[in-house]
C-alpha cells in the first residue's frame, strides 16, 4: 500500500481549523509514544489514532456517525436491522428461560433503542441491557438518546466498564473488529533471484519527517512472528504480498469466552473467511479509511480526524474462539441472517407511510452489491441446543 497525501488531500474536503488543532495534537503525542528512533509499530499507530484519550478518532467528541459524520452503520440506516437482531435475541432469551444482553460499541445508541423497543413489542424483554463502551462522549450520548426515547426502559440499561462475570443471554458486537488495530505485513521477493525468500517485513510509521511516513522493518512486535508463519504456508501466499493480521482478537475473544457462561456472541461485520481474506487478488491488504463519507487508502492523512479499519479475518475469529471454549459456531452473509430473522414480514404494509423508506432500506441491506454479501455474521454459542433462527437458511465455510 502505497502512502498517497498529496493526491488525497486535492480530493477530500478540508477539516476546520479547530479539527487540524486537534490532529496536530495527537500527531504530536503519536511522535512522542515512536520513542527515539521515531518508528512507531503500524499497529500501536492505528491504536493511537483511534483511541487516545480526548484526541483519538474515537475519543475526541467529533461527529463519527451519519451523514453529518464519516460512515452509516446499518443501524443508522433503518431500524429493521435492529429490529431482526431483536429476534433472534428473543429467540435465544426465550430459549434460556430469559437472559441479559450487552452490546460493545453501542456507537450512538440507535442499535439499542431499535432493539429494545422490538424486544418490548415481544415481550421479551432482557432483566437487563448492558453497554461497554471506551468513548465517554459516545456513552453521554447513547444514555441521553435512550433516556429521552424510552425513559420507562432506561432502568433496564447498565453502562460497564469491564466485562461481567458469570454473563448468561446474548452479547452483540456490530462493526467492533473491524476497527481493532491491526498488523501490517509483507513478504518481500527474494533478490537475487538464486536466494531464498527473505523474512516477513512488518509495517512501521517513521516520524522522524515533517510529514508521517510507512515504511517496512523486521519484525518487532510480539507474537507476530508465529501466526504469520502459519498463514503463510496456509494460504500460500506468494512474495510481494502484503496484509493484515488481527493480533488482539484473540485476546478478547478468550475474555469473552470466561464472561459468557451461557448463551449467543453475534460478530456482525464486513470481512471474509481466511481463503477468501488472504486471497491473491488482495495482495495489498484490505485496509480502509473513511473521511466524510469517502473512501481511501490513506491512514496517515490527518490522524483522528478519520476512520481507519480492516475487512475481518472470519476463520481466525473461529479458531479463537474454540480455543476460547465456545462449542458452537454459524457463519452466514448479512442477507441471509436478516432474511431467516424476518426482514420481509417487517416491511410496512402496501399502504403504510414508511413503505418506500423500509424497501430501499432492505436493499442495501440484503442486496449483494450493497451490504448484504460484504457484512457476515459470526454466531458463537456456549450450551445453546440449537443452531439459531438466523444462520438456518445457509451457514458459510470457515
Amino acid at each position: 500500500m502505497q502512502h498517497t497525501q498529496e493526491a488525497q488531500l486535492t480530493q477530500l474536503p478540508p477539516p476546520e481549523p479547530e479539527a487540524l488543532a486537534l490532529s496536530r495534537q495527537l500527531l504530536g503525542q503519536i511522535r512522542q509514544a515512536a520513542g527515539a528512533d521515531g518508528l512507531l509499530p503500524f499497529d500501536r499507530f492505528m491504536e493511537l489514532a483511534l483511541y487516545a484519550p480526548g484526541l483519538g478518532y474515537y475519543a475526541n467528541g467529533l461527529e463519527t456517525f451519519g451523514a453529518a459524520g464519516d460512515f452509516i452503520t446499518a443501524p443508522e440506516l433503518s431500524p429493521l436491522f435492529g429490529r431482526c437482531l431483536a429476534r433472534q435475541t428473543a429467540e435465544v432469551l426465550e430459549a434460556m428461560g430469559g437472559g441479559d444482553v450487552l452490546e460493545f460499541g453501542a456507537g450512538s445508541g440507535r442499535l439499542a433503542l431499535d432493539l429494545l423497543a422490538e424486544l418490548d413489542r415481544l415481550g421479551q424483554l432482557p432483566r437487563r441491557y448492558c453497554i461497554l463502551e471506551l468513548s465517554a462522549r459516545l456513552r453521554a450520548q447513547q444514555q441521553a438518546l435512550l433516556g429521552r426515547q424510552r425513559p420507562d426502559l432506561y432502568p433496564r440499561l447498565n453502562w460497564l466498564e469491564r466485562l461481567p462475570e458469570g454473563f448468561c443471554g446474548v452479547m452483540l458486537a456490530n462493526e467492533v473488529v473491524d476497527a481493532m488495530p491491526v498488523s501490517r505485513f509483507c513478504l518481500p521477493p527474494p533478490t537475487p533471484a538464486a536466494a531464498p525468500m527473505p523474512p516477513p517485513l512488518e509495517q512501521f510509521v517513521d516520524l522522524r519527517r515533517d510529514a508521517p511516513q510507512l515504511c517496512w522493518r523486521p519484525l518487532t512486535s510480539p507474537g507476530l512472528a508465529e501466526p504469520l508463519t502459519h498463514l503463510t504456508r496456509r494460504y500460500r501466499l506468494a512474495a510481494g504480498y502484503e496484509s493484515e493480521i488481527n493480533l488482539r482478537a484473540g485476546a478478547w475473544l478468550e475474555a469473552l469466552g470466561q464472561s459468557l457462561r451461557r448463551g449467543l456472541l453475534l460478530i456482525i461485520d464486513y470481512g471474509y473467511n481466511g481463503q477468501e481474506f488472504y486471497h491473491p487478488q488482495r495482495r495489498q491488504g484490505s485496509l480502509i479509511c473513511h473521511y466524510r463519507h469517502r473512501a481511501h487508502d490513506d491512514p496517515l492523512l490527518w490522524p483522528g480526524l478519520q476512520d481507519i479499519s480492516a475487512n475481518v479475518d472470519f476463520s481466525a475469529l473461529a479458531e479463537a474462539a474454540s480455543a476460547a471454549g465456545f462449542d458452537s459456531q454459524a457463519f452466514t452473509s448479512q442477507a441471509y441472517f436478516l432474511l431467516a430473522n424476518g426482514i420481509q414480514q417487517l416491511i410496512e404494509p402496501a399502504d403504510g407511510p414508511r413503505r418506500v423508506v423500509d424497501l430501499q432500506a432492505v436493499k442495501q441491506l440484503t442486496l449483494p452489491n450493497e451490504m448484504g454479501e460484504r457484512f457476515k455474521v459470526l454466531g458463537l454459542g456456549k450450551g445453546l441446543d440449537r443452531l439459531p433462527q438466523g444462520f438456518a437458511l445457509r451457514s458459510y465455510a470457515l
